[in-house]
């Protein structure tokens, strides 16, 4: 093994390649886990197929969804989902299906995971399980159909950029804020094929939801990976699954290709407006905006920490009418939680529809398309043209509580004017240990 110090990336790769590696290289690496979903696993089969290769390296590595357009809104979707179905059947392949959940979510909810994975999703957003630690990233249909047959794949390995975010966040202030303003100072393509590692004195402030929803949105800014240490609180939540850990952090010395230095107890409530995520700034620059829908969820914010923050908002006031207001938890485990703490009913009796876990808002399947020149806000990822209904139709990008708040009012507006003074919006440990 090489003496120099190592970046956490070069860290978890010198553990399946057995020496360090460097920016560039091309390596060939065992997966800890392959797992596709309906928008992507058709394909994927077609890929198989075609080379004669309609096989599993190991069953129980393999993970199918049916979650992006869940329950089938069309023809074409019932059939994808029947061969899903018989494929897992055949193949022994455990199968999650519809209202189970996001793919993300429920690998992280039923502790699929361990730290140093590496792990192929057949989705951009698998960056997503990086703040647990593990090198997780989206393959395309046809590389993923590959690693699910072999149990192997092939990387670039990517340049390292340390994100430093310093200081203790406010109250106000979630993971969704933190993401956009890094995306704001990024840009769509700053950290193209990066790893990105997040580290710094704010750290310990940032709950695991918000750092979950940090690690999802690094793939808008074109990275590789979204990593977040395995300190305390990634330890105490893997050991609340009974998943045993071992050290494993970058070296004090590492070279990075770059460093960014954000001071999170700067932030204000941030939104990005259209047409990309990219297009970041404070809220208060569009107060006022008028808003015909909103939507809550999604494997950026659809966690028990985005609910709590939009209740706080909604415990209190009612949807105005003529906004709908939609929100959908990330997974069953979430919606089965959030129901036995009175969530449900209380974003219910404000006027919210509240749907099983699905990401058929998000990505504009079904459950709420937007209309021609109609105006959302919205937790999730992407705002670009046409993302959630017709290309005319305007996203803008914000946490839950600043969604929440524009539910309540039918226009943008700081969520402090709607929350309780000093009501914390990340919610503490205890609370995601539990």
């Amino acid at each position: 093994m090489s003496s120099r110090e190592l970046t956490l990336t070069e860290a978890l790769l010198s553990r399946k390649l057995g020496r360090a590696p460097a920016p560039g290289d091309h390596v060939v690496v065992d997966v800890d886990l392959v797992y596709m979903h309906d928008g992507t696993f058709p394909l994927a089969l077609k890929v198989l197929r075609r080379l004669d290769m309609e096989k599993v390296f190991d069953p129980r590595r393999i993970i199918l969804f049916i979650d992006h357009a869940a329950p089938a809104p069309n023809l074409a979707a019932a059939i994808a989902h029947r061969i899903m179905r018989e494929f897992s059947r055949k193949h022994g392949v455990k199968l999650y299906d519809v209202g189970a959940g996001i793919s993300h979510q429920v690998v992280i909810d039923e502790g699929l995971i361990e730290p140093g994975n590496v792990i192929a999703g057949a989705d951009s957003h698998t960056v997503t399980l990086g703040a647990l630690t593990t090198l997780a990233t989206g393959f395309g249909s046809t590389d993923a159909a590959l690693a699910m047959a072999t149990g192997k794949t092939w990387l670039r390995v990517p340049e390292q950029v340390k994100v430093s975010i310093e200081g203790e966040p406010s109250w106000w202030v979630m993971g969704k804020d933190i993401a956009l303003a890094l995306l704001g100072e990024l840009g769509s393509d700053g950290a193209v094929y990066s790893s990105l590692e997040f580290q710094g004195s704010a750290i310990p402030y940032i709950s695991m939801d918000s750092r979950i929803t940090i690690s999802n949105m690094s793939v808008e800014a074109g990275a590789k990976y979204g990593l977040f240490p395995l300190d305390g609180l990634a330890k105490a939540w893997y050991k609340s699954r009974g998943i045993s850990t071992e050290p494993l952090e970058p070296g004090s010395k590492a070279t990075y290709s770059d460093e960014i230095v954000m001071e999170a107890s700067r932030l204000e409530p941030m939104i990005a407006a259209p047409p990309s995520p990219d297009n970041v700034t404070s809220v208060a620059e569009y107060e006022g905006v008028e808003v015909d829908q909103v939507f809550i969820g999604s494997c950026t914010n659809g966690r028990l920490e985005d609910f709590h923050a939009a209740a706080r908002v909604l415990k209190r006031h009612s949807v105005k009418q003529g906004v709908r207001c939609i929100a959908v938890p990330a997974s069953r485990r979430i919606y089965m939680r959030l129901l036995r703490e009175g969530i449900i009913e209380a974003l219910a009796g404000a006027g919210c529809v509240v749907a099983h876990s699905t990401c058929g808002p998000c990505i504009g399947a079904h459950l709420g398309l937007l209309a021609e020149g109609e105006v959302a806000i919205s937790t999730n990822n992407r705002n670009m043209p046409g993302r959630m209904g017709h290309r005319s139709a305007r996203i803008y990008l914000a946490n839950p509580a600043t969604a929440a708040a524009a539910a309540v009012k039918g226009r943008i507006v700081d969520p402090r004017e709607l929350l309780p003074l000093g009501s914390r919006l990340m919610d503490p440990v205890e609370v995601q240990m539990a």
